[in-house]
């Protein structure tokens, strides 16, 4: 059987040279079987494992299903966390670049007068915890009557959370004339009971994994004392010499102290876990993903849906309370086709949990020594000159399209009567600019955002300082990203 291509769907040209920009190219398996129905309006329920692509299978159809010129939101996107939230709002807007589709995220411990007036703007989709949303639907900031599709993403971990009443309640307040998408990596009873009562016939997709793990993970465990686990991780660390690798532990505390033991020894590793602020978390994972240190010490917070393509490891310093999470922490390595290794240390305390994770995931976890002394000997001159290197750090595809679009703020908004036609009006007619240079537009009160893309927004900035819309010439300069 050949191949699908992107371009064998219904999916317009601004859609398929967003996806050619990002370097999709094939389909992955969860992709070619969801996008059709999503085209189609059907419901559907998922069950794929982590890595899969799963964002992009709903992310590209709904992008070519929504309209442009409709001001209120018409997909709702609900996440269990502000992390995924905010991936899934990138990826929405990056696949939706060029026909200018708008994604609000709205999450907590973000101030709500702030996504307040974001919703005020144009908004296509919005993507959201399920208590901020409820919060924003409960105080009538969110306009319901618009959204024709609803996806619950990670709908087990989502009701892992005790998220089950609020996504009801959200459920509830929307049309009852809608699309409704549900995607989990595993299928407990409470997501199943959530589709029969929800869903309208919904078509199964179900994305068979050897096991239930990824086929490209090697999985192993060591045998270890608890008060023995920093010595063995460092013996695994200087053994295996990974690139990047997330190194998992129970609690915020286990987390910090860790992160201080491996500091100290002067390993390039930072943390990450629910107990920080928000800001800090993204700065943290923007760090990560772009290579500056090669050791991330977390709590569960960073499994679910940190989509980073490059982690060559996952260490397990404590076995995960819930079988589930053993699923989603190892599923953090071997991602997009690559291979990965997830090493898990187990202490005689937790051989009850060994055996839930292995009935689970239906394979025996192989064992393996832990690493004897002269093979640390061995590799130890080569970890440590790898310890030094300052790593070249990367640039994904997303951050190379976003290299090529530039922002301009113009000193006019509503309050002057300006509309996004004005803007693209007069920016199309410049010399060597058409409309397909013009990204989103977001018009505030006083101020108005323009994306020009494609390289061109330098040579925007110096025609617009000369060109007046509206028969007003507005100040224009570079604005944030």
């Amino acid at each position: 059987m050949s191949q699908k291509q992107f371009t064998d769907y219904p999916l317009g040209e601004e859609i398929i040279r967003a996806l050619h920009s990002l370097g999709y190219e094939t389909p992955t398996e969860v992709q070619s079987e969801v996008i059709p129905v999503v085209l189609q309006n059907k419901d559907l329920v998922a069950k794929s494992q982590t890595g899969s692509g799963k964002t992009a299978s709903y992310g590209i159809p709904l992008c070519e299903q929504v309209e442009w010129n409709e001001n209120k939101p018409q997909a709702l996107i609900l996440t269990p966390t502000r992390e995924l939230a905010l991936q899934v709002t990138e990826d929405i807007t990056n696949i939706g670049r060029f026909k200018r589709i708008k994604a609000t995220p709205l999450y907590g411990k973000h101030p709500f007068h702030i996504q307040k007036a974001e919703l005020k703007q144009r908004t296509h989709m919005v993507v959201g915890t399920p208590g901020r949303v409820l919060d924003h639907i409960e105080r009538g900031t969110l306009a319901l009557e618009r959204i024709a599709y609803l996806v619950i993403d990670e709908a087990d971990e989502m009701l892992n959370m005790g998220f089950i009443e609020q996504v009801q309640s959200i459920i509830q307040a929307l049309p009852k004339d809608r699309v409704t998408m549900l995607f989990s990596a595993t299928f407990p009873e409470d997501v199943a009971k959530l589709s029969r009562k929800y869903m309208n016939r919904p078509t199964e997709i179900e994305i068979k994994a050897t096991g239930i793990t990824t086929a490209t993970i090697e999985h192993t465990l060591i045998q270890v004392q608890e008060g023995d686990k920093l010595a063995l991780l460092e013996d695994v660390l200087i053994t295996e010499n990974p690139d990047s690798c997330i190194i998992f532990c129970r609690t915020q505390e286990h987390v910090d102290s860790l992160f201080r033991e491996l500091a100290e020894l002067e390993y390039p590793c930072d943390r990450i876990h629910g107990g920080m602020e928000q800001e800090e978390r993204f700065e943290v994972m923007n760090a990560f993903r772009r290579g500056q240190f090669r050791y991330l010490i977390a709590t569960d917070v960073a499994a679910r849906g940190i989509d980073i393509t490059n982690i060559t490891h996952v260490i397990n310093y404590d076995i995960p309370l819930e079988k589930e999470s053993y699923v989603h922490r190892t599923g953090r390595t071997g991602r997009a086709g690559k291979t990965g290794k997830a090493i898990t240390f187990v202490t005689p305390r937790d051989g009850r949990r060994l055996a839930d994770i292995e009935a689970y995931i239906g394979f025996e976890i192989p064992k393996m020594k832990a690493p004897s002394e002269e093979a640390v000997d061995l590799r130890r001159e080569e970890f440590e000159r790898k310890l030094h290197v300052r790593t070249e750090l990367k640039k994904n595809k997303r951050e190379l399209l976003n290299e090529q679009i530039m922002k301009l703020n113009f000193n006019g908004g509503k309050k002057k009567k300006f509309r996004a036609v004005d803007f693209v009006g007069t920016i199309a007619k410049l010399d060597g600019i058409t409309a397909d240079d013009i990204g989103i537009i977001t018009i505030h009160d006083h101020v108005t955002d323009v994306e020009i893309l494609n390289g061109k927004g330098p040579r925007v900035l110096e025609m617009m300082k000369d060109t007046t819309i509206k028969g007003k010439l507005l100040k224009v300069r570079k604005g944030n990203k």
